[in-house]
This record gives C-alpha cells, structure tokens and sequence, in this order.
C-alpha cells in the first residue's frame, strides 16, 4: 500500500461531509474535527456558539494513487454550496462555513486552481466564498460524531438532511464509490 495523504475539508456539518467521504474508493478513514479556530481543544457545544473561530471539519485519509485531491474537490463541491457564506441551509455561522484547509503547498496550488477553474467555467451562479487557508489548530470532534450518520439514520436530521445529499452524492459519483 502507498502512502496515505491527508485532506481537512469544511462544507457545513461535519455529519453530512463525513458520511460522502467515506465511501469513496481510495479513502481510508474520515473522522470529524475542528479547525481554524483559536480556542484550544473546543467542545462542539463552544464550537457551535461560533465564538470559539473553528469551522466544523472532516480529515481524510486517503490514498493519492487511488482519488486524488482534485477529485476530493471535486466531492467536495458538489457536496455543499460553496457559495454560501457561513452556512450551508439551516445551518448558520462561522463553523459551517465552506473551507479547505492545506496540508502542504501543492494543495494549496491545486484548490486555487480548481477554484478559478469553477469559477471561469461558472459552474455556480454566485460567487464561491470558500476559504483556503492553512491547516492550523486541528481538533478531533467527539466520540460520538464519529460514523454519525452509519450510527443514527433515523435521527430527524439525518433522516431529513443528510439521507437526500447521500442518495444525490451516490448517484453523482457512483463509478468512484467503494464496492
């Protein structure tokens, strides 16, 4: 097995991002966290008062010979509106705001150039607003975030919200889902 690269990835709920990245071929493990912020080791009950700066997160692990960056973005993309800013839906303030967070120059690169590209392409009819910026300030999320959506189906949010977004994501991207 090659080596697995690392993606932090903001697009609204962590519940919804986690749930779509999981099954694609060529990814390792998801696990939903905090970053951007400036508080140390931040709850989700200060993180969703938007006081604490951080947007909630999914990091991926993922192998660079099987999906790459690009098409992480690409997930990404069509997975929330990144035209929103800070909110996706119902989903209002600073921690659901759509955000790429680098690991290295090179991701830096490719997300500014995926971005203009969407952007002299207006696949979007609005502005994109996502931020690129360093990672910085990692945190994982809770235990009980964790495969939220695989755990609790039934949940009025997931039922309602994240069950849909799943089902278009499955259609959109079923050549590149895991078997």
């Amino acid at each position: 097995m090659s080596e697995l690269s690392i993606a932090t990835f903001g697009g609204g709920c962590f519940w919804c991002t986690e749930g779509a990245f999981q099954q694609l071929q060529g990814v390792h493990s998801v696990q939903s966290g905090y970053a951007g912020g400036h508080t140390e080791n931040p709850t989700y009950e200060a993180v969703c008062t938007g006081n604490t700066g951080h947007a909630e997160v999914v990091q991926i692990q993922y192998d660079a010979s099987v999906i790459s960056y690009r098409e992480l973005l690409e997930v990404l993309f069509a997975i929330h509106d990144p035209t929103q800013l800070n909110r996706q839906g119902n989903d209002i303030g600073t921690q659901y705001r759509s955000a790429i967070f680098y690991h290295t120059e090179a991701q830096r690169e490719v997300a500014e150039a995926f971005i203009a590209e969407v952007t002299a392409d207006e696949v979007f009819d609005q502005p994109i607003v996502t931020e690129i910026s360093p990672l910085q300030n990692w945190y994982p999320a809770e235990d009980h975030h964790e495969d939220y959506f695989n755990r609790n189906p039934e949940q009025p949010y997931c039922a309602a919200v994240v069950a849909p977004k799943l089902a278009r994501f499955r259609k959109t991207f079923a050549d590149k889902l895991k078997k």
